[in-house]
């Protein structure tokens, strides 16, 4: 079964945020915290873990991102610290 994995990346707490779809967290979350993505988060050094999603279907993952980068900021905001209150780089544990 595959897994698959909505997440956002943050600056700091408060700071820039980044909504990304991946099938290989860690994978992924590394090549955003070692700078190998030329981009947007290499740019503004996005690259702390603060929250993530899991679900078995692409489709449901493309459009949870999609829906995730139309919420404004606040809501965003308010998503992430339900979840992860203390901002914390979650990298380590998933």
């Amino acid at each position: 079964m595959n897994e698959y994995f909505i997440y956002i990346l943050a600056s700091k707490k408060n700071g820039t945020l980044y909504i990304g779809v991946t099938n290989n967290l860690k994978r992924r979350i590394l090549e955003h915290k070692t700078g190998m993505i030329a981009g947007f988060t290499q740019k503004y050094a996005v690259k702390k873990l603060v929250y993530i999603e899991k679900t078995n279907d692409i489709r449901i993952a493309l459009q949870r991102e999609k829906v995730l980068k139309k919420w404004n900021r606040q809501w965003k905001i308010n998503l992430i610290e339900k979840n992860n209150p203390e901002w914390d780089d979650l990298f380590e544990s998933s």
